[in-house]
């Protein structure tokens, strides 16, 4: 019975997509098409329970990497941690998945004080609020915060050792701070230059530009690449002319022909650019919806060389946009029925796609899942 239900919801999940190329896309019959996965992952070991899934990330083998909060987890959730059940306990905020969906490893947390110790007795700043997560080209894994307080991102290796802070808790001094973050959302990379990108994010309003190894400024940039104002109204534009600033600078990432993408996520827009910060385009996704968290969480590619189309995960209407990246013309979703089953969204927040296209989503607030949807082709 359970598994013709299961059979049911991935059935309805995909009807938005095939309705939609039928009505709105007759001349395209090449869109990448999906598939829920419900087996995916695998039960947690340990007795681990998730809380909220703000991040995702791939590496170099195609693992998942996901970043979750521990701390939103109540008590009914960890019984067995404080002793009066047995389950569950708060997983590890880093979980490393293969790609069958079982979990490799676990590491990180919040610390039982405001600083944690590194191997060599460093000192860094765990965040107040976990975020975003990215697994760089040497299989590092970096980590953002977006707490009140939470101005640095953190570099460890694959299996948790403390490599670099960047910035320090409670030391924003706003969107033209070069030594400092202001609630840092998300993290992309550019292997040939060793740079890391931050969608910085939450209280500032820009990308800024580290060097990987060092942990340099490089540069930065607000909405169509002018320097950004945080004195300028935080007013929603729903026709004409765009805010001239970003409204929740929330995804980043970057294609192979070099383009920076940046979800700027309360303006329901994604604005792209050259890497040294110059305007090239920006494309709306949903630009009527009014809902305060926005529309444009994140940005993955597709599986081809040329990245011929960008996703969009659309938290708010649950969705995940299909973008043509040349016409930036949206032409195609997957999802679009609220919920907590198969091929339902509930909040999806971050998104990323494997080398062989598959997605991955992580779900915040009371969603508390890792998503996978496979990839048919086209």
């Amino acid at each position: 019975m359970w598994a013709a239900a299961a059979t049911v919801l991935i059935a309805a999940g995909l009807i938005g997509t095939y309705s939609l190329l039928e009505d709105a896309t007759a001349a395209e019959p090449s869109l990448p098409k999906f598939e829920a996965d419900a087996a995916w992952p695998k039960p947690l070991p340990n007795n681990w329970m998730l809380g909220q899934v703000s991040g995702t990330a791939i590496d170099s083998r195609d693992h998942v990497w996901i970043l979750h909060r521990p701390r939103t987890l109540d008590e009914h959730d960890k019984y067995l941690e404080t002793g009066k059940g047995d389950c569950c306990v708060p997983a590890p905020a880093v979980i490393e998945f293969d790609a069958a969906g079982n979990a490799v490893q676990g590491w990180g947390g919040p610390p039982n004080s405001t600083t944690q110790k590194g191997a060599a007795g460093e000192v860094y700043e765990w965040p107040d609020n976990e975020h975003g997560i990215l697994v760089d080209h040497k299989d590092n894994v970096w980590i953002t915060g977006n707490g009140d307080k939470d101005a640095e991102i953190l570099k460890f290796t694959k299996t948790g050792k403390f490599l670099m802070q960047i910035g320090h808790k409670g030391k924003s001094g706003g969107s033209n701070d070069t030594a400092n973050l202001g609630r840092p959302a998300a993290l992309a990379e550019n292997p040939a230059t060793n740079e890391i990108f931050v969608a910085d994010g939450y209280g500032n309003r820009r990308v800024i530009v580290f060097d990987e190894d060092t942990g340099a400024y490089k540069r930065h940039w607000g909405a169509y690449g002018k320097r950004p104002d945080d004195s300028a109204p935080r007013t929603r534009v729903y026709e004409g002319e765009g805010s001239p600033q970003f409204n929740l600078v929330h995804g980043i990432r970057i294609s192979n022909d070099g383009l920076v993408y940046v979800g700027d996520r309360v303006n329901n827009r994604v604005q792209i650019f050259k890497l040294d910060g110059t305007f090239v385009k920006e494309v709306y996704i949903e630009r009527k919806t009014s809902a305060g968290e926005g529309t444009a969480f994140d940005i993955a590619f597709s599986p081809d060389k040329a990245q011929r189309y960008f996703y969009v995960p659309d938290g708010s209407n649950k969705k995940v946009r299909i973008v043509d990246r040349q016409s930036g013309e949206l032409v195609g979703f997957f999802g679009g029925h609220g919920g907590h089953g198969v091929g339902e969204f509930y909040h999806i927040h971050s998104m990323v796609t494997d080398s062989k296209g598959n997605v991955y989503l992580g779900e915040v607030n009371n969603g508390r899942r890792v998503l996978r949807w496979n990839y048919k082709g086209r």
